[in-house]
């Protein structure tokens, strides 16, 4: 039965992904491949410094996880601590089943040099804060859009609405942060009332209690070091703003920086709802061009705009791939040297 379950997941996500390829296609053949090729071209030499900024933002938020943790860091090092960045993103870009796994390779490749409670409040510490820090940009965007944009009373209504549920949501945060809620843990005891989800909850309620004490206690016992998290996330959300701001730039456009504030924090609607598609593939290149012509900016643009992009993203998560294996590798190679040296000393130990 289980292995019937997780057949009918693949196929389904498989067919997800087809169909994403499929869309993707399609807007680029209707947009004019041509085309798209001379704006990518207009870019240039901008897209090498799109990927460096790409590699700095990582630092940034490899720095901002740094902060989170409340144990001894000098045995985990910044090379490993980025290494591990990029291994999470990488598959992190495989959708909302992705990003769970990719926060479990985190936590795992570095629980030799932390202890592993640590590892996982650090990781939900931070994971809330960038979340905390997405939603205000978010709102901030949607509101500055609903302003300014001449936009229909339907798509007025449906911005207001997801501006308020946003909004809920922020407060909530800070509410619970400041009142100590355990939101997440009474929400998964809620989800595990349901049967089918029972068992799997019972064993993980621990770890996600555990795991929210910690991120409520952090801003007290640590004020410095979370508004210092905080700070960098913030930085985080800027420099993706910037990249925005570069790449319509350099295909020469016209654009505001406090437009480029716009576009990227209503890209991050379309992220949020493509964490259900794996890889955002096509929902996020369809998403750009709608989000392009509301600013008077042609689809083709907004598609090249998402292109340059995705090939940023691609060329760190190949990096984050290949530093997930070289890593593994070391960490295995280690484990044998261990075992072989325990051998070792177990036959000098009885030898006469």
């Amino acid at each position: 039965m289980h292995t019937a379950q997780s057949v009918v997941r693949s196929s389904v996500r498989f067919f997800a992904v087809l169909l994403g390829l499929g869309l993707m296609s399609y807007l680029v053949l209707r947009a004019g491949p041509k085309l798209i090729w001379e704006q990518v071209q207009a870019v240039g030499w901008g897209l090498i410094l799109i990927v460096i900024l790409g590699g700095f933002s990582q630092l940034v938020r490899t720095w901002a996880w740094r902060q989170t943790f409340t144990c001894d860091l000098s045995r985990l090092s910044w090379s490993r601590s980025f290494g591990s960045q990029l291994a999470s993103d990488a598959l992190g870009q495989l959708g909302l089943a992705g990003k769970l796994l990719g926060e479990g390779v985190r936590i795992s490749l570095v629980r030799s040099d932390v202890p592993l409670p640590s590892a996982i409040s650090s990781g939900a510490i931070d994971g809330g804060l960038h979340c905390l820090t997405a939603s205000v940009i978010t709102v901030l965007a949607i509101t500055a859009t609903l302003l300014r944009a001449p936009l229909s009373s339907a798509g007025c209504f449906q911005g207001l609405l997801l501006a308020f549920v946003l909004i809920v949501i922020v407060i909530l945060a800070a509410v619970s942060v400041v009142r100590r809620w355990p939101l997440l843990g009474n929400a998964a005891r809620t989800v595990g009332r349901l049967p089918r989800f029972h068992d799997w909850v019972t064993g993980k309620q621990p770890v996600i209690d555990s795991a929210e004490s910690n991120l409520l206690s952090f801003g007290r016992k640590a004020p410095a070091a979370f508004w210092a998290s905080l700070s960098l996330n913030l930085l985080w959300h800027i420099l993706a703003v910037f990249e925005v701001y570069l790449i319509l730039r350099f295909m020469g456009v016209n654009v505001a920086v406090f437009s480029a504030f716009e576009l990227e924090g209503l890209t991050k609607v379309i992220n949020l709802v493509g964490t259900l598609n794996p890889g955002n593939v096509g929902t996020y290149e369809g998403g750009n061009m709608l989000i392009a012509n509301m600013f008077g900016i042609t689809s083709t643009t907004g598609l090249t705009l998402a292109l340059c992009r995705r090939a940023r993203s691609l060329f760190w998560a190949g990096v984050g791939a290949l530093c997930l294996i070289v890593m593994k590798r070391a960490g295995s190679a280690m484990h044998n040297s261990g075992e072989i040296g325990s051998e070792n000393n177990s036959l000098d130990f009885t030898t006469p």
